[in-house]
């Protein structure tokens, strides 16, 4: 069966994209299904046709600015029925890009100290969380304003209320996931990082069953 051609994107400012984008290619790399490019600040790489190459692309990036080619190069390829990966900080990417923002289907508003904290699984039935049960982190929280239609998968409690730590949706023919986990190299470095990014890259990666 062909490997999925997977492009591995890291860049932008704040977060240490280097070296989570190390641990994220580690993680990716063992997972025998991926075939992985690394890609680091070039936003022209989203650009058509320069994405068609690829099945999946993994997502770090934070804040930036995105041009009208490269957004549209990057959003009409996912809708086309590619998959998107989107981790930590890619909802804090191209602040003034509501396109971008309805793609992943939520946006950074702030975060408490880096700090433990315990997510709870939301939907253990999904092939991303089956047979995961609560667990605890080591992690920045992100806390995301998102789009209610998304499938929350995971989250945590932020001031009594839950807060998304991962979802899935759809964008046209195209999937996408996104994982608020992964501040530092050491929390990409954790099993359930490492668990639940593989099982993402995976389903993200396969079109939905046609009816």
């Amino acid at each position: 069966m062909p490997k999925i051609k997977t492009l591995l994107f890291a860049g932008g400012q704040i977060h240490d994209w280097k070296g989570c984008g190390d641990a994220i290619a580690e993680v990716l790399a063992g997972c025998e299904e991926l075939d992985v490019t690394r890609v680091c600040e070039d936003l022209s790489a989203l650009e058509a046709p320069k994405l068609e190459p690829y099945d999946l692309i993994v997502f770090y990036y934070t804040v930036g600015q995105i041009s009208d080619a490269q957004k549209n190069g990057l959003l009409n390829w996912v809708a086309s029925g590619k998959g998107y990966v989107g981790i930590h900080s890619a909802a804090d990417s191209f602040r003034d890009c509501p396109e971008y923002r309805a793609m992943v289907g939520g946006w950074f508003v702030t975060h408490p100290a880096y700090r433990k904290y315990q997510v709870s699984v939301v939907d253990p039935s999904h092939p991303i969380t089956k047979d995961l049960v609560e667990f605890e982190v080591e992690d920045e929280m992100y806390v995301t304003d998102y789009d209610p239609r998304v499938g929350v998968l995971c989250s945590s409690l932020w001031k009594g209320a839950a807060n998304p730590v991962a979802w899935t949706k759809s964008w046209g023919k195209g999937r996408v996931f996104y994982l608020a986990l992964g501040h530092d190299a050491s929390a990409c470095k954790q099993d359930i990082f490492r668990v639940l990014l593989q099982r993402g890259c995976l389903w993200a990666a396969t079109p939905p069953a046609k009816d």
